[in-house]
C-alpha cells in the first residue's frame, strides 16, 4: 500500500510529531513499508493455531479469590488531596 506526503503529514499531525516537509517522503516510504508487512502478516494461516502468553509453556499464576474488606481507607485515603468522610472528593463534573 502506498501512502502519499499528505497522509503522512496527516498522520505527523495527528500523532502530533512535528515532522519537516523534507522529511515527509521518507515518513510516507517507511508507513508504506509498515503497512505492507501488515499486508504480509494477514496472509499467514494462523487456523487451529492456540493463542500464547510465552513461548515456553506454562500457567499463569492465580492467586485466591478473597473476600476482604481492606482496612486500608484509612493509608489509601491519606494520598487524596481531599478526602470527606471516608471518601474521595472530586469536583463536580455534571451540570
Amino acid at each position: 500500500m502506498s501512502i502519499d506526503t499528505a497522509t503522512a503529514a496527516r498522520v505527523a499531525k495527528l500523532a502530533r510529531i512535528r515532522v519537516d516537509d523534507d522529511a515527509l517522503p521518507a515518513l510516507a516510504e517507511e508507513f508504506g513499508a509498515i503497512l505492507g508487512f501488515i499486508e504480509q502478516l494477514q496472509e499467514v494461516d494462523v487456523e487451529g493455531v492456540e493463542p500464547m502468553v510465552s513461548v515456553t509453556p506454562m500457567r499463569l499464576s492465580r492467586r485466591a479469590d478473597e473476600v476482604t474488606s481492606g482496612g486500608m481507607a484509612d493509608t489509601i485515603l491519606s494520598n487524596a488531596p481531599d478526602a470527606r468522610e471516608g471518601f474521595f472528593a472530586v469536583p463536580k463534573v455534571v451540570e
